[in-house]
C-alpha cells in the first residue's frame, strides 16, 4: 500500500537551528531514508521552500495569484514522502524512525493511504 507521510513543524524552530545543527539532523534523516530506499520502499521525498514563497490562486478567482500562506496554525507543511509499505504499521515504524532523528520536540508526521490518480488518455 502506498502512503504519503506529511512533515509538519513550527517553520520559525527549524530555521532557527544553526547549520551544524540542521546538517547532523539531515544526516540522521537521511540514514533512515536510505534504510527504507534500499528495501525498495522509498518514492519521491520532498522538502518545500519557506512559506513565504508560497503563491495561491483561490477557486473562483480567475487569473488572481495571492501571496504567501494564510492558514492560522504555527505548523506549516514543510515536506513529504511517498513510501510504498506492506501496511500502515511499517509505515508508522518509519515515522517513528524520522521522530527520533529530529533534534528537536515539535512538529508532527501524517501517514495517510493515497490512491494513485492516472488521468484517461487525450480523446484521439
Amino acid at each position: 500500500m502506498k502512503y504519503v507521510i506529511l512533515c509538519y513543524d513550527e517553520q520559525a524552530v527549524t530555521q532557527a537551528l544553526s547549520p551544524e545543527d540542521d546538517a547532523a539532523m539531515m544526516s540522521r534523516l537521511f540514514a533512515v531514508q536510505k534504510k527504507m530506499a534500499d528495501k525498495g520502499k522509498l518514492g519521491p521525498v520532498a522538502k518545500l521552500k519557506p512559506t513565504n514563497t508560497a503563491r495561491t490562486l483561490p477557486k473562483g478567482a480567475g487569473a488572481m495569484v495571492v501571496d504567501g500562506p494564510f492558514a492560522e496554525t504555527k505548523e506549516q507543511l514543510l515536506g513529504f514522502y511517498l513510501v510504498d509499505c506492506e501496511d500502515e504499521d511499517e509505515a508508522f515504524e518509519f515515522v517513528r524512525e524520522l521522530s527520533a532523528a529530529k533534534t528537536h520536540g515539535t512538529g508532527s508526521y501524517e501517514v495517510r493511504p493515497i490512491e494513485l490518480f492516472l488521468p484517461a488518455p487525450p480523446a484521439a
